[in-house]
């Protein structure tokens, strides 16, 4: 199918602009929504972007703005929660018409046709509360965990401190704020957004901290080259 990416840029804007929230119309647009042409949306489980309900139903962040903007533009989104790791090639294959899930453009933009950036943040370190870990130059020698594929296993590699750790690589970010607190890892890397959603009192993980803050990143909508 045509991918419908002209113009996306200047309607995420305006959706984010004017903080459009969804989950109330959802329902009430669904049978005019039915007979659209179907674009097929491939995202991670990632509170609060993108994850599944006890229902079984794709929500979030992410899915409300890709809703809206999609249902704009003619088309009906259908959400497939993908491996990241094996995210490009189900895009090069046509299994998925784009990629809408909290996903970081800094060091790939020559990879996909991007629509954003739509939203800014950056990657944090994420530790136990008495850990010595400090800075990121602390964290040499120790084990740091991040998701596979992620914007957090690039700034790994990248930074001098994290570049020196142990690294161990997991399926999904949640996966990694386990392994800190199990005492399996010393560290996570992942995004912030994800961090101060699940991290803090009254959360899963109230006995981890953030520690420290990396590069900034921007959001983007990755359509195939």
């Amino acid at each position: 199918m045509k991918q419908p990416r002209k113009h996306l840029l200047c309607l995420l804007l305006a959706l984010w602009l004017t903080g459009v929230l969804l989950a109330g119309c959802a329902a009430d647009t669904a049978d005019a929504n039915a007979d659209l042409p179907v674009i097929t949306v491939g995202c991670d489980n990632y509170p609060p972007f993108t994850y599944v309900d006890s229902d079984g139903k794709p929500v979030g962040i992410d899915v409300e703005l890709a809703d809206e903007a999609f249902r704009r533009m003619g088309y009906r989104p259908e959400f497939v929660t993908i491996n990241w790791a094996e995210k490009n090639e189900l895009l090069e294959n046509g299994v998925i018409d784009c990629i809408w899930s909290s996903f970081s453009m800094s060091g790939r933009a020559d990879e996909y046709t991007w629509a954003g950036p739509y939203m800014y943040s950056h990657q944090v370190v994420a530790v136990m509360p008495d850990s010595d870990i400090q800075t990121l130059a602390d964290l040499a020698g120790k084990t740091v965990v991040a998701e596979a594929g992620s914007a957090g296993e690039t700034a790994i590699s990248e930074d001098a401190g994290l570049s020196q750790a142990e690294y161990i690589s997991k399926s999904v970010q949640t996966d990694c704020l386990m392994e800190v607190a199990a005492g399996t890892a010393d560290a996570a890397v992942l995004d912030l957004t994800l961090a101060t959603a699940m991290i803090g009192e009254g959360t899963d993980y109230a006995n981890l901290a953030i520690k420290d803050e990396l590069n900034a990143e921007e959001y983007g909508v990755a359509f195939r080259k």
